[in-house]
């Protein structure tokens, strides 16, 4: 091979990396900012912090492309120099630090250069070629504090001095004589640990989300370990200032792997080695894949990427076909899914049902906004895809009938492929309605009951969901209710919450027409009751509960408390696991979620 096509392979390989690298320092940026964020108590920039990051990596992907179309412009690259370029990559990532997620930007830039589908590209990692074992880091991935001389008291201290917050604990004995006594109310005869090895592993950077920071650890005692999670909240003193507290110690790791929900947003965290932050937290949350521990420490792409991979293996050792989905028909969207995949596979269709007055577009940017919320537990994740293949003989001839039928423009058939354009991809909930249908009437009640809360923790989260009925959420497997349905989506301060005026005579009460006018964005939850309420039993125990909800004021309150800037706590542990509940929080999550 001669020099030239040589040297051009290695720049093209470099420009790939230097726009990784530059990307990946942004990244970190946004973990050191936190930090910052945090300290001051400034929520709403860590609201803007979270929502920002979302777009640094397609920034640096684009960047990239147009640097890339520069040094091509007069040598365009053939396939065969594609895979050079690839070789070199390879090579430029030895000793790398963030090898894995360099691949994934490596796939991101040349599918765009490409311009290939995804599923028959040559030249991307669909395997990773380096291995993320053992790579150093500095600052080390964990640090370990070890008793022998300080006692777990002393370790402890250590612990929450560790960060280097520039806010003091405002009662660090207190705090640590908090979570001794949680440990062993949880470890129970286990306690106290004596093994001649006993430490404490803690992850180097803080976790920081809404207006927490989250430790993350392990007591190890000999051959066992112990995960824990230590919630940091600011405190507000008697005399107004304010300083850190612990709020709560997780030692359950169930209720640990809740910080880590599909419902929740993404931790922003400073990793100089994300691959060792992983590997540290799926030793603590087996449960928890690693593809779910990527996305939600805010490197989606790199979730994305592992998705992809497991969603192929899966297919090449699974036998069934895709089908419509159970549940009552979208009027937005065409909703499938393979049994054997714990995922639906949601597409828009061309045409919408009656009374859904916006297009594709809009659509996109209302699954675009959740990406960048806060989701507070209740609000499902979606991994968005183009060019999505899927194998023609799996799939049901229900399912293609519908797909031709309702969204043509979105697919393409090849003789054994079915090419999908674009697809948004949940886990997989049963719909509450279903739910409902077939539970026991104790249930069917706590379903209810935690339906209104969802309502509640949106609308503190500044989110009216806009359709309202039961089938838009799903029920997790621990019962936990989740809104997935976001093409009616809203803000609530841009919604105008009304009480429905007085008739002028009964007459144009029993006639069924509406005799006031109604302006885009007025919302009269008088007339929730009528489609939520049906059952008998559903309206009893929801009266009970959340009758408030029916009324204009509830809603106008959250608004004004919101235009206000408030913004609410949201906690994802139990209420009666916190050491310092110093007030009542309604929105505050009792239940375990996935």
């Amino acid at each position: 091979m001669d020099q030239t096509r040589q040297e051009q392979a290695k720049r093209v390989a470099a420009v790939m990396l230097d726009g990784f690298n530059k990307h990946y320092a942004l990244f970190r940026e946004t973990g050191r900012q936190a930090k910052v964020l945090f300290e001051a108590a400034d929520w709403h920039g860590i609201q803007r912090l979270m929502a920002d990051r979302i777009q640094i990596y397609d920034d640096r992907v684009a960047v990239t492309v147009s640097e890339l179309a520069e040094v091509l412009a007069a040598h365009p690259m053939s396939d065969e120099m594609w895979a050079l370029a690839k070789t070199e990559y390879i090579a430029l990532l030895v000793n790398h630090k963030q090898p894995e997620l360099a691949e994934t930007f490596f796939n991101s830039v040349s599918t765009k250069m490409l311009d290939k589908e995804y599923y028959n590209n040559q030249f991307i990692f669909v395997k990773p070629a380096i291995t993320t074992e053992y790579i150093d880091s500095e600052p080390r991935t964990y640090q370990a504090f070890y008793p022998e001389s300080q006692g777990l008291r002393g370790c402890l201290r250590g612990i929450l001095r560790h960060f280097n917050w520039q806010v003091p604990f405002v009662h660090e004995a207190q705090d640590i004589a908090n979570i001794l006594r949680a440990a062993k109310a949880h470890l129970g005869e286990e306690w106290p640990p004596e093994e001649m090895n006993l430490h404490l592993q803690v992850l180097n950077s803080a976790f920081y989300r809404n207006k927490s920071a989250y430790i993350f650890g392990q007591l190890v005692n000999g051959s066992v370990r112990y995960p824990f999670a230590l919630a940091v909240l600011h405190e507000e003193m008697e005399d107004g200032s304010t300083g850190l507290a612990v709020d709560a110690a997780l030692f359950n790791p169930e209720q640990i792997a809740v910080l880590f929900s599909f419902a929740r947003a993404y931790f922003l965290v400073d990793m100089p080695v994300p691959s060792g932050y992983v590997r540290f937290l799926q030793s603590m949350l087996p449960m928890r894949s690693e593809r779910d521990l990527y996305t939600l420490l805010g490197l989606q792409k790199q979730g994305k990427n592992l998705f992809y991979r497991e969603f192929n293996q899966h297919l090449a050792y699974s036998h069934d076909n895709f089908i419509l989905a159970p549940g009552v028909k979208g009027l937005v969207m065409s909703v499938f899914t393979l049994p054997s995949f714990p995922y639906v596979f949601k597409i828009i269709k061309d045409t919408f049902g009656p009374n859904k007055d916006f297009d594709r577009d809009y659509v996109r940017q209302k699954y675009q906004l959740v990406k960048r919320h806060d989701r507070v537990g209740r609000m499902a994740d979606t991994l968005e895809f183009s060019n999505v293949a899927l194998p023609k003989a799996r799939c049901d001839e229900e399912l293609l009938h519908e797909l031709r039928t309702l969204a043509p423009t979105q697919i393409e058939e090849t003789e054994d492929l079915l090419i999908v354009k674009h697809v948004y991809i949940e886990y997989r909930l049963k719909p509450l309605n279903l739910f409902m249908q077939s539970a026991d009437p104790e249930a069917k009640a706590a379903a209810v009951i935690d339906y209104g809360y969802a309502l509640k923790e949106l609308a503190s989260a500044n989110i009216f969901p806009g359709d309202m009925l039961y089938k838009n959420f799903g029920m997790t497997r621990f019962n936990r209710v989740i809104f997935y349905d976001y093409d009616e989506i809203e803000y609530m301060t841009d919604c105008n919450f009304r009480a429905i005026p007085e008739a002028p005579n009964p007459e144009y009460e029993m006639s069924g027409e509406v005799w006031y006018p109604v302006n885009k964005g007025d919302v009269f939850p008088e007339e929730f009751g009528p489609f939520l309420l049906g059952e008998p039993d559903v309206r009893q125990v929801f009266l009970k509960h959340h009758r408030d909800l029916l009324t204009p004021e509830f809603w106008q309150a959250k608004k004004e408390r919101l235009q206000a800037g408030i913004l609410e706590d949201f906690y994802p542990y139990p209420q009666s696991l916190r050491f310092h509940p110093n007030k009542v929080d309604n929105t505050a999550e009792q239940r375990v979620d996935v």
